[in-house]
């Protein structure tokens, strides 16, 4: 009985190595979700110069420039510039100063200079040109003195 066991279990064997191995196959999904996103990151930063009669100091007068931030996005975001809030003046200046952020940009959105919001409905990448001006009113004049101003880019 164990012989015949043995010869039938070769025999088996032998008929299954004969024959295909039957195939089988599955599909594998795959999902993947992007949401809108924004990347910003600071290139340069800017130089405001005082203007011949002392009442504004900008990045658009005579030696000023930009600052620059290269912008990605997957589109579906608002880009905007916030209010000035943390503004460091010398001593001596003790009049207010209206400061006034604008940006514009170039690439694959063209954004004409604002200092309002501006929907990017499609994905891209940019150069952003912040600009910052001060301004003095009526008869007072900036100080003599270091002035730094910062300007938040949002991107959201």
């Amino acid at each position: 009985m164990t012989s015949f066991r043995a010869v039938f279990g070769a025999a088996l064997l032998v008929a299954c190595i004969d024959q295909s191995a039957l195939a089988t196959t599955q599909n594998v999904i795959f999902n993947g979700t992007i949401t809108a996103t924004c990347t910003l990151v600071v290139a340069t930063n800017g130089t405001m110069t005082v203007s011949p009669d002392l009442q504004s100091l900008s990045s658009h007068n005579s030696g000023g420039s930009a600052g620059t931030v290269t912008l990605t996005t997957t589109g579906g975001v608002s880009l905007s510039v916030d209010p000035v809030t943390i503004t460091t003046v010398p001593a001596a200046d003790t009049t207010s100063t209206t400061w006034t952020p604008t940006y514009s940009a170039a690439g694959t959105h063209s954004i004409a200079e604002t200092g309002s919001a501006t929907s990017l409905g499609t994905p891209g990448a940019d150069l952003v040109s912040v600009n910052l001006a001060g301004t003095k009113g009526g008869s007072n004049r900036f100080a003599s003195g270091n002035y730094q101003a910062t300007v938040t880019v949002r991107c959201e």
